[in-house]
């Protein structure tokens, strides 16, 4: 097979214009393709995308903060009755109304036979006397009635304790309020361990996750429960007398223990809500405002009980706390 044959150029022969355009060409495309930036990695992408964030706190000179009206004071150390949680849930009353009917009824039934039987003993010996067989039906069915109407009672404090508020006085008012639904009975349970002692005097209730001195309601009486056997802990039941809550409803609820925990007290006029939560402005130094988030699940008078996140003696913002929180968000000398 034949080579092809070699081009050879002369080294003085003149070059074609359209071969330099082409010389040109490539040499600009090399340039370019050496000074194209590299790609992006995943970490420059993410900071290129996250955003910036903002300035933490609200800075004032004192000429500001006098015109804003802003007041500190250092946060009060304090202790308070410690707390446990739970879980509760209002009953419905017509389970409770079942159970008192039953009773009235087994009541009714053996005042019945016991009258029927008081009858037959009074005749006895004399022309209208009742056989021995019907004197000894009237014994019978006497007996079978109270014993109806000692195991319905059984059921009663079986279902609703033994410690219940009513004993055994099927009239009470209480037991009437509770089975007609205008006073709620409260089931609670706390986990194991966390309710120790003697049974509270009283619990506190709200619905789940609120907050602040509005959503919770204390309970009156409080007896021990039978032991929920789908959650282990300690049950009790308690009276709630409100409208608030329906029947069927799951709550939170809080019952004192004993000891204390320390805190600090965060005044009322030192909370603003924003986002869903509850704050306050710390001054952290002379001028620098800066905006702490806090329990509020603990009010207490004049204000809220905190546990963690701001210490004794902290510089908190008491008044105009809501001024700051509308410099903070909207910077602009208007929001002034």
């Amino acid at each position: 097979m034949n080579a092809p044959p070699r081009i050879q150029l002369h080294p003085k022969a003149p070059i074609n214009m359209n071969a330099r355009y082409v010389m040109a060409a490539c040499l600009a495309l090399a340039l370019l393709s050496s000074c194209h930036p590299s790609e992006p990695t995943a970490a420059t992408d993410a900071a290129a995308a996250a955003p910036e964030e903002p300035e933490a706190g609200v800075k004032l000179t004192p000429a500001e903060a006098e015109k804003m009206g802003i007041v500190s004071a250092s946060a009060a150390a304090t202790t308070v009755a410690a707390e446990t949680m739970g879980y509760g849930v209002v009953l419905t009353h017509d389970v409770i109304a079942q159970a008192v009917a039953d009773v009235a009824t087994a009541e009714a039934a053996a005042r019945q036979s016991r009258a029927a039987l008081a009858r037959a003993a009074n005749l006895a010996g004399t022309p209208g006397a009742f056989s021995a067989e019907t004197q000894e039906t009237a014994e019978r069915q006497a007996a079978a009635d109270e014993a109806a109407l000692t195991l319905s009672r059984r059921k009663l404090s079986a279902t609703f304790g033994l410690s219940q508020p009513w004993k055994d006085d099927e009239r009470s008012k209480v037991l009437d309020g509770v089975a007609n639904g205008t006073i709620k009975l409260v089931r609670a349970t706390f986990p194991l361990g966390a309710l120790t002692g003697a049974t509270p005097r009283t619990l506190q209730v709200a619905r789940p996750g609120a907050s602040g001195t509005a959503e919770r309601w204390k309970t009156g009486t409080v007896w021990a429960a039978p032991a929920d056997a789908t959650i282990p802990g300690r049950s009790l039941f308690a009276l709630l007398q409100t409208s608030d809550v329906g029947e069927g409803e799951r709550l939170d609820v809080w019952a004192v223990v004993d000891h204390t925990d320390s805190g600090v007290l965060i005044p009322e006029t030192a909370v603003v809500i924003s986002e869903g939560k509850y704050w306050c402005y710390v001054e952290q130094q002379p001028g620098v405002f800066t905006r702490t988030a806090i329990d509020a699940s603990r009010p207490v008078p004049g204000g809220y009980f905190v546990k963690e996140g701001i210490a004794p003696g902290a510089t908190v913002v008491t008044a105009s706390a809501g001024l700051l929180l509308a410099r903070e968000t909207n910077p602009s000398p208007e929001a002034e």
